[in-house]
């Protein structure tokens, strides 16, 4: 194999692939990056078993071949080039090295044979449907935050993906949960995802896909099947295994009939709710509202750095109410309203709130209160 790239299209490619790749790995050939060049394209492909990434580049190959390279080492090399500069790449199959130059720079990598790295891109995946950029961009940006990182709860370590049946019509929705609080956003139904399974798209897959989504501009194709999913990009494909377990029944924590609700302006409020949790305990972040008919004031004390206090303008008209809150927690929710206004309602000190987006009506986020 021989080949003449830009440096910054191998690094872009570079920097996705590698990033799959696990540091510590038991099996040498996780380590590398299958490298494949064709006529006009380098194809690079890096697995860590369970998601496998492919992305091409454009190339000049004057000697169409493949081989399989030290994947952090390689991207280091190429991190370190000059910008703007040519990277030569030749891989001799005799000795099993691979040269790269780049002005007077010369490395040579020590290569795996291709033969031992594992496929995962394979396999039937039935259920095939396009969602743009900005779509799943908004499907995983609004609910990611809420994924549990608890690994006993392992069903809890993705965001839930399936078809739901609302009053509007047919829903594709996102869900995730850790149990403190709960994220479910919807997007109308792509066509060619009826009748899909709900699966569990893990946390590094959910991951790897957000930095695609970035440059990504046209549309994303998803393909999946009860075990399997795929999303191809414009030079990209992600493969990913699901995670094997059962979603709980998320409807049952979110509350239908909370009757006090209590509309802010989400900057203001914000900003008040960070203002004020500067003094909480670092363990446990916990912060008061205080709500009476037109205010709600915000506190917080700890032992060591005292109290805060503050109020702003807020629309409630219900019975007065003390309710407590982790502040991180509702500044993540807060952190993904898209209007000016968020709308929560409540019933009590200790039952769940339920927080909604003043302009998507497809975003609902759930909060479990705190004692204070």
């Amino acid at each position: 194999m021989k080949l003449t790239i830009e440096r910054a299209q191998l690094l872009k490619s570079l920097a996705h692939v590698q990033s799959v790749v696990e540091r510590r790995n038991t099996i040498p050939i996780l380590s590398n990056v299958k490298l494949e060049g064709r006529p006009g394209s380098l194809s690079l492909n890096a697995t860590d078993m369970d998601l496998d990434i492919i992305e091409t580049a454009p190339a000049d190959v004057s000697r169409p071949g493949a081989t399989t390279a030290p994947a952090h080492t390689f991207y280091e090399i190429v991190r370190k080039l000059p910008d703007g500069s040519q990277v030569e790449i030749e891989h001799d199959a005799d000795t099993g090295l691979m040269t790269l130059r780049s002005g007077r720079s010369k490395f040579t990598l020590s290569c795996l044979p291709v033969e031992d790295f594992p496929v995962l891109s394979g396999g039937e995946l039935p259920f095939t449907f396009c969602l743009t950029a900005a779509e799943l961009k908004a499907l995983v940006d609004r609910t990611r935050f809420a994924i549990s990182t608890e690994e006993t709860r392992y069903y809890l370590n993705g965001i839930y993906l399936h078809a739901a049946t609302t009053p509007g019509g047919e829903v594709l929705r996102a869900v995730a949960t850790d149990g403190h609080r709960l994220a479910r956003v919807e997007v109308t139904l792509p066509e060619g995802a009826a009748g899909m399974p709900g699966v569990i798209i893990p946390r590094k897959t959910v991951q790897e896909m957000r930095k695609l989504i970035d440059e990504t501009e046209g549309e994303v194709t998803v393909s999946l099947s009860e075990t399997k999913l795929r999303f191809a990009f414009a030079d990209a494909v992600l493969t990913s295994k699901l995670i094997d377990g059962t979603f709980p029944d998320y409807e049952r924590v979110i509350p239908a009939d909370n009757d006090k609700q209590l509309d802010v302006d989400v900057k203001s409020f914000a900003q008040a709710v960070d203002r004020v949790s500067a003094i909480s305990t670092e363990k446990s972040r916990a912060i008061k509202l205080s709500l009476e008919k037109g205010t709600v004031t915000l506190s917080a004390s700890s032992p060591e750095n005292g109290s805060a206090t503050e109020e702003i303008e807020a629309q409630y008209e219900s019975t007065p109410l003390e309710i407590g809150f982790n502040s991180r927690y509702l500044l993540d929710i807060l952190g993904q309203v898209e209007g000016d206004k968020a709308c929560f309602s409540m019933a009590d000190a200790a039952s769940p709130t339920v927080v909604r987006d003043g302009v998507n009506a497809g975003a609902i986020y759930v909060l479990m209160p705190m004692r204070v």
